[in-house]
């Protein structure tokens, strides 16, 4: 998937990177300390240029206990560092061959119902999903084909306790994307009625497509099982030269009592790019 493989030519930051106090964009230090009422996690495809295990070493080290966004291969080792995967993929197609097209159905039914029993066995809960491109489709015929197709694996998940989740995304970057609205996707999850199956609220995408995080936050969080942050405009550092106040946002979060991740998704710019992590995991932090 493109937006999963970002390539950077840095290379790997030394182990003491993540002993430094966090800098942002001024001289004074801040104090990694993180209040754990917030379960943090991140995406692993924004910091590729550290070998994943070097990654979850790091992670370990700051005290983050989820990474978003990784396949059962690597399961292992996350396993062996103590990481949770807090949202698995491995199962879809495409970002744009998706559910909303039924010509997808039998082989999303055969990917989905092997890999849901691996994520339970796994210990894990979520699984991403993608609703697929419109090439020209009614958003009414698409959402029904979703409820038709993702009905045939829905009673699988709920037998092994895990989640599906459906990703929102924004048509600036992903055009002719449907599952671009929280209504539409809200109406999708009301159709199904199972809590087995939530949508991925990403931050970033639902600025740039409607805005009002925060209301949507509010209104349809039973909906949302898992969170995705990033600053816009440029999907880079959630500080302050973006438009997003995360503190609020996280507040928002919070005060609904969620209790599922929520996963940084930004492509850092600072030179030192696990300070950037850690700047953004302490204003997410509530």
């Amino acid at each position: 998937m493109k937006r999963r493989n970002f390539i950077t030519t840095a290379t790997v930051a030394g182990a003491g990177v993540i002993t430094n106090p966090v800098m942002g964009n001024s001289s004074k230090p801040k104090e990694f300390k993180l209040k754990h009422n917030i379960n943090h996690s991140v995406c692993q495809w924004c910091f590729n240029e550290y070998p994943l295990e070097d990654f979850l070493k790091i992670l370990n080290q700051l005290g983050i206990k989820a990474i978003d966004l990784i396949g059962p291969k690597d399961w292992p080792l996350l396993k062996k560092y103590d990481i949770e995967c807090s949202m698995c993929n491995g199962a879809e197609i495409s970002l744009t061959e998706g559910w909303n097209n039924p010509k997808y159905h039998e082989t999303l039914i055969k990917n989905y119902t092997d890999i849901i029993p691996k994520v339970a066995e796994a210990g894990f809960t979520n699984l991403i999903c993608f609703s697929g491109n419109r090439n020209g489709m009614n958003d009414y015929v698409g959402l029904q084909n979703c409820v038709d197709g993702l009905r045939q694996i829905i009673p699988l998940a709920e037998k092994h306790g895990v989640v599906l989740q459906m990703e929102l995304f924004n048509q600036v970057n992903h055009p002719d994307y449907m599952c671009d609205s929280s209504i539409w996707g809200v109406e999708l999850c009301k159709h199904l009625g199972s809590e087995n199956f939530k949508l991925l609220f990403d931050i970033y995408h639902m600025q740039i497509q409607e805005g009002d995080i925060i209301r949507s936050i509010q209104n349809y969080h039973p909906y949302f099982g898992h969170y995705h942050t990033a600053g816009v405009p440029g999907r880079h550092e959630i500080d302050e030269s973006q438009e997003l106040y995360y503190p609020a946002i996280i507040k928002a979060i919070h005060e609904t009592g969620f209790k599922g991740h929520i996963a940084q998704e930004f492509i850092a710019t600072w030179d030192d790019k696990i300070e950037a992590l850690k700047d953004a995991f302490l204003r997410c932090d509530v």
